[in-house]
């Protein structure tokens, strides 16, 4: 089994994570601040150079507005239609 960072599924999350932070008008360095971490650390988690563990998610959810089901069920609808 490969490391699930390098899999086409973590970088669909990476993508979504990405998606859904431009979409709620956030700049990196503005969720950097609403989330208490450097800017750095909001760039290496969207390039993948960072795990983000299911803590970080849910945090990044909620800053951004969303539901970490509503996540979730968006990142299987994508993986869905490939």
């Amino acid at each position: 089994m490969e490391k699930t960072i390098y899999s086409v599924e973590y970088a669909d999350l990476l993508i979504l994570l990405r998606k859904k932070r431009l979409d709620a008008g956030f700049t990196q360095n503005q969720l950097a601040r609403v989330l208490c971490v450097p800017r750095s650390f909001i760039g290496k988690c969207e390039r993948g150079e960072r795990r983000i563990d299911v803590i970080e998610l849910m945090a990044f959810c909620r800053a951004l507005g969303i539901e970490l089901q509503a996540f979730i069920a968006e990142l299987e609808q994508r993986r869905e239609r490939g």
